[in-house]
């Protein structure tokens, strides 16, 4: 990867330029969830998918609840993550990483809370909270493998959603520097290998940089503007909106590229300081079609809303 993670007590050995570009922003989970549930319950206001965005909320402050209320703890692993630092492999590797069956009480707990929902949504939280392990762990494997098919779209935000505090609370405690490497391969999170839903312009200490924001473990990585996010191509990137007349001046934009085919959304703070990455996503749906339509394919994963 592009951008290779190192152990803190290996730190001292790197050699940093002052003013250099943070190459990773580990996440803050409980306000992360919390900032997400606020977003959507305000873009579900008169909304076209009003209903739809009102659940997304509904599981973004039941995941806000669950880091608060059942925190998760970073095993200690031993010289794993200084051999992931020496192989440039993500410390967190959500195919690989051997996930602690607590993940699954953080369903049961989210799925609960969840159960007393009308219709489907309710329904389908009340089977998840009975399903075996063995089927869980199978369903986190095919979700975790991109085979969303298998999942299926009710069954995948739910499970995404746990699995997404689990990890997004084992990467906010790990103990590590980033360090930005020559070669292109920033398409992946750096810390879970995951596929971002995403891409923020940010401000404060960080104003301008593009971050892409992972879909499971809400860390952010940095990527130049006007790069593919996918393939790294400069050099037929378009960009979209859903305004009429400058998209420059919209807070959403899709970025597209020539080269690769792809498109993923690029969200821009100055423009809109409450938007947050998979609630304004989720809210532009009319942007994919858009896309979509014009031949492009999306490259990115919106943990609230799967195929299939």
């Amino acid at each position: 990867m592009s951008i290779r993670i190192v152990p803190l007590d290996e730190a001292g050995r790197l050699q940093t330029a002052a003013g250099e570009i943070p190459p990773l922003l580990l996440p803050q989970p409980a306000e992360r969830y919390l900032a997400r549930s606020r977003r959507l319950t305000a873009l579900a206001d008169g909304h076209p998918m009003a209903a739809y965005l009102a659940f997304a909320a509904r599981i973004a402050a039941a995941q806000h609840r669950l880091v608060r209320e059942q925190p998760v703890t970073l095993p200690p692993r031993g010289d794993y993550f200084h051999h992931c630092a020496e192989h440039g492999l993500p410390p967190l590797g959500a195919a690989a990483w051997p996930r602690d069956p607590v993940w699954r009480d953080l369903l049961r707990a989210l799925c609960a809370e969840l159960a007393a929902l009308p219709g489907p949504a309710g329904q389908m939280a009340r089977e998840l909270e009975q399903t075996d392990d063995a089927a869980l762990e199978s369903a986190a494997r095919a979700l975790l493998d991109g085979d969303f098919t298998a999942v299926g779209s009710a069954r995948a935000p739910l499970l995404w959603a746990a699995l997404s505090v689990y990890f997004s609370q084992l990467a906010a405690q790990l103990q590590v520097t980033a360090v930005a490497e020559p070669d292109d391969a920033r398409h992946l999170c750096p810390v879970c290998a995951m596929p971002p839903v995403a891409s923020v312009v940010r401000l404060g200490n960080e104003s301008g940089l593009r971050y892409l924001h992972c879909s499971l473990c809400e860390s952010e990585w940095h990527l130049v503007r006007a790069k593919c996010s996918n393939c790294e191509a400069t050099r037929d990137i378009g960009y979209w909106s859903l305004e009429q007349g400058d998209s420059q001046q919209a807070a959403v934009r899709g970025e597209s590229c020539g080269d690769c085919g792809s498109y993923l959304k690029i969200l821009a703070l100055d423009k809109g300081l409450d938007a947050e990455p998979a609630a304004d996503d989720l809210a532009t749906l009319a942007l994919d079609q858009q896309l979509e339509q014009r031949g492009f394919a999306r490259s990115g994963v919106n943990p609230l809303l799967f195929p299939g």
